[in-house]
């Protein structure tokens, strides 16, 4: 698998299949060897990544993550195995333990240990049955994973780690505790803009559905948060830890941080200025010409 350094990292469920291919195909022009898809309450990413293969010649397509609570074990090794041989080299599977307000609130199911769950459910896909064809090379698999207990799980029961909402010392971290081998796969907010109030006013507008929840807080208090920072928004410095906007040169100088710090692949989630969906598509392009 040809994984570079740079991917993209974004909601396509506002566009049109064809729209969301014809995005696929400007990153893949740019540079980018990965499309990193999440899931949540829209598309089933699958099916998305089926469609988007066939109609791009090498971009990597990677979930990030799928809910294990959305199929279980047997279902989740049949689409891995399924994509692995129909789009060989080209499809990274995470998987992740979502939150309680979706899992339960949303899914009605019962959210429980996270460790223990996804232990559990990696072991149990691993002993499904499986009579399909078998792919010539198994996709990797990637675990959402932030603390360094599900960072371990991550190194020694799937092929690596996809965090989301991190800071460059949440990726040396991950590193030391996974070792050198582990896929290491961190997201990262970027905003183009300058102006620190419109900046730190768009950053907290794209922030407020993950400032309030357990897993971040305490995965955040890790590197120096208090509880203090998720007050009324985030506080300043949160804000601007987990979304570096300003210049492009700025920007890339933030990616590289992650890479330098055992990184093998930093997805970059690029905001719009105006507050519209989609993401910066100029941003990224420039991002991928000082970053390639």
């Amino acid at each position: 698998m040809e994984l570079g350094k740079i991917g993209v990292w974004g909601w396509l469920d506002h566009w049109t299949a064809q729209e969301a291919a014809e995005f696929a195909q400007r990153a893949e022009g740019w540079g980018y060897s990965a499309l990193w898809i999440p899931e949540a309450v829209g598309r089933d990413p699958f099916s998305l990544i089926g469609y988007l293969v066939a109609r791009t010649d090498r971009m990597i397509y990677a979930t990030g993550i799928a809910n294990i609570y959305a199929r279980d074990p047997m279902g989740m090794k049949a689409i891995w195995k399924t994509i692995s041989e129909m789009a060989p080299n080209r499809f990274i599977l995470g998987l992740g333990v979502s939150h309680a307000h979706l899992v339960a609130g949303q899914r009605g199911h019962e959210y429980k240990k996270p460790l223990s769950t996804m232990r559990d459910y990696l072991e149990a896909m691993d002993a499904a049955l499986y009579m399909g064809k078998q792919p010539e090379v198994d996709a990797p698999i990637v675990i959402g994973a932030l603390r360094d207990k599900m960072l371990g799980l991550a190194a020694t029961k799937a092929q690596g780690a996809h965090p989301y909402n991190v800071v460059p010392a949440h990726t040396k971290r991950a590193r030391e505790v996974m070792g050198p081998d582990a896929l290491l796969c961190p997201e990262h907010m970027v905003l183009h803009e300058t102006d620190p109030t419109k900046a730190r006013e768009i950053a907290r507008n794209n922030l407020k559905m993950y400032i309030g929840l357990p897993n971040y807080q305490n995965n955040l208090k890790q590197f120096g948060f208090t509880d203090a920072d998720f007050a009324d928004g985030g506080s300043d410095a949160l804000v601007d830890a987990l979304v570096c906007w300003g210049d492009p040169d700025k920007i890339a100088a933030h990616m590289q941080e992650h890479l330098d710090a055992g990184a093998n692949q930093v997805c970059i989630q690029a905001f719009r200025a105006d507050g519209g969906l989609g993401p910066d598509e100029a941003l990224l392009q420039e991002l991928a010409r000082l970053l390639g």
